[in-house]
Order: C-alpha cells, then structure tokens, then sequence
C-alpha cells in the first residue's frame, strides 16, 4: 500500500475521532445547560448550543483534552434573550455561566471547591 493511501487513511481517521468526541461533548453541554435552565426555571431558547472556542488543555491528571467553549441563548421571562456559555475540557463540565436574571439569582458553577453545591449532577466522561 503506498504512503499516500495510508496517510490519507490515517487523516480520515483521526478525523473521525474528532467529530465522535464533538458529538460526545455537545451532548455534554446540552444535558448540562438543560439541567442549569430547568433548576433555575429559565428557558432554553432554540434547545442548542454554538462551538465558540477550541483550544487544547489539560485536566487535572495532566492529560491533553480539547477544551471547548460553547454558547447558548435562554430567556428569564420569555420576551428576552440573555446569552450563557458552557466549557468543557473532553466531555467533563468545568464551568457553566448563566448571567444574573431579573427573577432569581443566578451563579457561575463548576470549581472544585463548589463542587458539593452544584444545582445539577456531574457529568458521566
């Protein structure tokens, strides 16, 4: 087999390994914002979120994950849009930001030490 079919197999590849671990960490910042916008009564305008950022990082054993930053819109009392955003390094939820509302009070998730007071349950990797 010539160098050219095996590097441009092995391209396709890793290709495909990216995507599947997009598609895994989209669904990880989906099920963590719904969680987020249904323990604060909030609703999740369009039902998604948008990549805003990829960067590499690392998590706390030291290995190399992709931290990824996404976006969402959601409503406090359903004629607004406020803009929110989820990050996670792999499929692990390391912050996520609902800015203060004009119904309830609303807090910024996702340190360790807070971990104990999280709204929501911790994410499977």
């Amino acid at each position: 087999m010539p160098w050219a079919e095996v590097l441009s197999l092995l391209a396709m590849l890793a290709a495909g390994a990216l995507w599947w671990d997009s598609f895994k960490s989209r669904e990880a910042g989906m099920r963590a914002v719904r969680a987020a916008c249904a323990a604060e009564d909030l609703l999740l305008l369009d039902d998604t979120v948008a990549l805003a950022s990829l960067r590499p990082g690392r998590d706390d054993e030291g290995r190399f994950r992709l931290r990824r930053v996404y976006r969402f819109e959601f409503s406090d009392t359903g004629d607004n849009r406020r803009d929110g955003q989820v990050t996670l390094l792999g499929s692990e939820l390391v912050t996520l930001h609902l800015p203060h509302s004009n119904r309830s009070p609303l807090r910024s998730v996702g340190t360790p030490d807070e971990e104990q007071n999280r709204p929501f349950p911790r994410l499977p990797s």
